[in-house]
């Protein structure tokens, strides 16, 4: 291939070093971070300025566009802070200049524009040609005294110029205006704050620079300063813990929520307004998945949204459905939507150096700044003071000695000539003659020589003061204080974010009002709960109301009363363990069928609910369980403590076994098993060891033929005062005392406790009960009947017991449950006590 260029001799290198290329990665990367950590992405400790921040400024300082002066296209404040200062790109600088004007993301803007630049909806700024700003007085605050040698000037990215390398600042602007910001491997977020309180902790870190952090912040407890962040936005921060974590520690993590109203109205449908959000939250997009979360039906109660928010502030209006609990919809709004974290990270650069620091060494790096600041200042205002009492020093020595003055000029043949005179004779410096030379006769006058001597004694009032500054820290330190008060008195203004107490959130338990209630399971896995005040006390033997209307083919198979505020474990005949809350359970009338509780409890096909145990009676002690086949178990309570929402296991079982009964016991009663065909054998709770949630445990009762386990009862050492009800499913029973159940060897046969013939029909359930205690009988059907203890006899073992529910001929008791301490209040239903069937019959044992 040929080619016309000239072909380019091969030059060596005059040096070459070998480097290993890790090495050199590693070198250029920290290089990089480092020039991303100073130059780009974390405020100084100081003035609280990122470099962008900081060049924005101090080119519109230069440009002359001050809070007095008239707006400026955006665009040519962004030109010359990148033509002079930032060479990154004009998008960068002016997203921080548009975020400098925005009153939602500073608590204090620097920066006062004309046009859009943006909103809580997260709608962009204008483009920069639109948009006109300058410089808001606060801004100002940040410049002043820049010209008197405060701070440092280094050369800009082309040496052409100087830019400051912070600026004086006479604000905290970094607590004030707080920062955020991402660099290579660490990130920086500190949330703005009131002023007021903010230079009050200053003032007092001046006054006490040994006080601690606890001393700085406001609290309940102690009365400092700083309560915490104080947002633009407004909104409420509900956890101190993270205020304290953020300023003892630099690092914190802040709930803030949304301030919420809520408007009753006469009928019915009131309405939820949100006037503040918290900090950096997207107004219209939280607006949209509040409503997708409505369509969804994850939030109930709702039936519109409506943003009416403009210039004077957010106002967003949910009105709620007629019947709905404006609460709990509160509560649902908080805690999905209506509430986030801020993480505080309190990172900024000390001696170009990225440092986590805590709300003291964030005030005592601003505090040592305007030390410096002021002691700069001081000590240039003092040059300049000394610089002029000189000359005016030799204005009075020739207003002292005019004539000759005049005369020396006079005589002399030049300027010079009259300057070297002059400093003959009065022995003045040049400075001072040539001064002297360019004064102007009317400056002779006897008026102007008392002006000049006033300016004198004032100038040299002016060099003691400074002097007195600069030799006195604590005349210093009152100049850093009286400044910091001017600042506040000038720009203070009301907290907007309150830090509130946390009351906990208002869950749907909260407020469901506390009753009794029955719950019915069907075979089917249908559940329901309804009042248990809607069933009125009857004499036994009636045939009670309904209850529930199982469907075609299923029936009920467990009945149990708690209290809506209970948590029960539920135990089913496969051996698993289940936690409910029972407010969680659908309220529903009596003729209603239920719902379906795969959507409360994760039950398998064919899998029962045949026990239920109350969390509030299992704070110690143990867990007894009883299989069909006469198996019997216990476990520790302790095994139980943690059932999450699929269950776990609590007994192993034999592929022909299921579990019938549970019962907490103390470790030192006994246990009784009830079987079908009416056995009951009673033995120490001792002679079942405890074991493990996965062992089977050991055999209970000596079953005979197709006998099979019907019940548990634990009962306690005192318990022989009690009686043992047992019902049957042809809806008899009766109460025996416990006494009469003798204690005998786990695995025996047991004795006669009822006689299961035609008219009764096997054991349903066996429960140990007083004479105060109230009963529900639920049956297949649904019909339920509630009743006393006290209703039904008393009689010895292996009797036939009384008529206790009387039932239709094809229906069967599908479960029995004790109310304790339940009254007999309201009428009492016309189903009376009755003598025939051989209610009292007694064959004996």
């Amino acid at each position: 291939m040929s080619s016309d260029l000239p072909e380019t001799p091969d030059v060596p290198a005059e040096k070459v070093e070998p480097v290993r290329i890790e090495d050199e990665m590693e070198q250029s990367y920290i290089d990089y971070a480092m020039s991303v950590i100073v130059g780009r992405a974390l405020p100084d400790a100081r003035d609280g300025l990122k470099p962008v921040q900081r060049r924005i400024l101090y080119a519109m300082n230069e440009m002359g566009v001050s809070s007095r002066s008239g707006h400026r296209k955006s665009s040519s404040i962004v030109g010359e802070t990148m033509g002079n200062y930032h060479p990154h790109g004009d998008s960068a600088i002016y997203d921080a200049l548009a975020r400098m004007a925005q009153d939602f993301s500073l608590r204090y803007p620097l920066v006062d524009g004309q046009g859009n630049f943006g909103s809580v909806d997260g709608d962009p700024p204008a483009a920069m040609r639109y948009t006109e700003t300058r410089m808001a007085p606060i801004a100002e605050e940040l410049l002043a005294d820049i010209e008197k040698d405060t701070v440092d000037f280094g050369s800009n990215y082309d040496d052409r110029l100087t830019e400051p390398e912070v600026l004086p600042s006479r604000i905290p602007n970094l607590l004030v205006n707080g920062a955020s910001g991402i660099a290579v491997g660490m990130s920086t977020n500190i949330p703005p704050h009131n002023l007021g309180e903010t230079v009050d902790a200053a003032i007092h870190l001046v006054d006490n620079p040994d006080c601690s952090v606890a001393d700085l912040i406001d609290t309940p407890d102690s009365k400092g300063y700083i309560k915490g962040p104080d947002f633009p936005t407004g909104a409420n921060i509900v956890n101190r813990e993270g205020i304290w974590d953020a300023y003892t520690g630099g690092r914190g993590r802040l709930r803030v929520r949304a301030e919420i109203e809520t408007e009753y109205t006469d009928r019915g449908g009131d309405r939820l307004l949100i006037t503040e959000l918290p900090y950096q939250e997207n107004k219209a997009r939280r607006i949209e998945r509040i409503a997708e979360d409505v369509n969804e039906g994850k939030i109930e109660g709702i039936s519109d949204i409506r943003d009416e928010s403009d210039r004077s502030g957010i106002r967003v209006v949910i009105e709620c459905k007629r019947g709905a609990n404006v609460d709990v919809v509160k509560n649902q709004l908080l805690e999905h939507h209506l509430e986030n974290t801020f993480s505080v990270i309190s990172l900024a650069l000390v001696d170009d150096q990225p440092r986590v620091l805590n709300l003291k060494e964030l005030l005592e790096q601003f505090v040592a700044h305007r030390r410096t600041v002021v002691r700069r200042r001081s000590q240039f205002e003092l040059d300049e003071a000394k610089d002029r009492a000189h000359i005016l020093e030799g204005r009075l020595v020739a207003l002292d000695n005019v004539d000759d003055v005049v005369e020396i000029v006079q005589n002399s043949e030049d300027r010079d000539g009259a300057m070297a005179g002059l400093r003959e004779a009065y022995d003045l410096t040049a400075e001072q003659a040539e001064h002297i030379v360019r004064m102007q006769l009317g400056s002779l006058t006897s008026m102007e020589a008392g002006e000049i001597e006033a300016e004198y004694g004032d100038v040299q009032a002016e060099i003691d003061r400074l002097e007195t500054i600069l030799g006195d820290e604590s005349e210093l330190s009152e100049v850093v204080k009286t400044e910091l008060r001017e600042i506040k008195g000038e720009y203070d203004d009301d907290r907007r974010t309150e830090v509130i107490q946390d009351a906990g959130s208002v869950t749907r338990e909260d407020l469901i009002a506390e009753e009794d209630v029955v719950v019915a399971v069907s075979e089917s896995d249908y559940v329901k709960r309804m009042p248990l005040s809607e069933f009125d006390p009857q004499h036994r033997g009636g045939k009670g109301i309904i209850g529930a209307r199982p469907k075609e083919g299923d029936r009920i198979s467990t009945v149990f009363t708690a209290s809506t505020h209970d948590y029960l474990l539920c135990f089913t005949n496969r051996g698993q363990v289940y936690r409910l809350k029972v407010f969680e359970l659908p309220e529903m009338g009596r003729t209603a069928r239920g719902t379906s509780a795969i959507n409360i409890i994760d039950l398998d096909d064919g899998e029962e609910i045949t026990a239920v145990v109350n969390t509030d009676d299992i704070d110690s002690g143990h867990l007894a369980m009883a299989t069909r086949r006469g198996y019997v178990k216990r476990t520790a309570v302790s095994a139980f403590e943690n059932v999450h929402s699929g269950g776990i296991r609590a007994i192993s079982l034999e592929d022909d076994d299921s579990l019938v009964d549970v019962e907490v016991t103390s470790g030192e009663g006994d246990l009784l098993l009830g079987t079908r065909n009416g056995m009951t054998i009673r033995f120490a709770e001792s002679d079942a060891r405890p074991m493990g949630r996965s062992a089977r445990g050991v055999n209970g009762i000596d079953l005979e033929g197709d006998d099979r386990v019907a019940g548990l009862v634990a009962a306690g050492s005192d318990d022989d005062r009690r009686d043992l009800l047992t019902v049957t499913k042809n809806g008899y029973g009766k109460r025996t005392p416990l006494s009469e159940y003798r204690r005998q060897s786990r695995y025996g046969k047991g004795l006669i406790d009822i006689k299961t013939d035609d008219r009764n029909g096997p054991v349903c359930s066996i429960n140990a009960v007083s004479g105060d205690d109230g009963l529900v009988i639920m049956t297949e059907s649904g019909q339920i009947m509630r009743t006393q203890v006290e209703e039904v006899s008393t009689v010895g073992r292996n009797t036939k017991g009384v008529v206790v529910m009387r039932l239709d001929e094809t229906d069967r008791v599908a479960g029995v449950d004790v109310v304790d301490n339940t009254d007999s209040e309201g009428d009492v239903d016309a189903a009376a006590d009755t003598d025939d069937d051989n209610d009292n019959d007694d064959d004996g044992q």
